[in-house]
């Protein structure tokens, strides 16, 4: 079972994380052969004041 988990700035729409999901899904199915019905992706949402680069936090820059 196929687990994927991305991490991204949070910020984008339902329906751009629903085709992401199916995109991420379909390319496990077609290059791993996985079952789509097994394979797992869960999209997190980071504030920007919960992720920093260069010492700061996104926010701050």
């Amino acid at each position: 079972m196929p687990f994927v988990n991305v991490k991204m700035l949070e910020g984008r729409s339902h329906d751009q994380k629903k085709q992401l999901v199916a995109a991420i899904t379909s390319a496990l199915v077609d290059i791993c052969d996985a079952k789509p019905d097994s394979t797992m992706v869960v999209v997190e949402d980071v504030p920007r004041d919960h992720w920093a680069r260069g010492g700061k936090f996104l926010s701050e820059q």
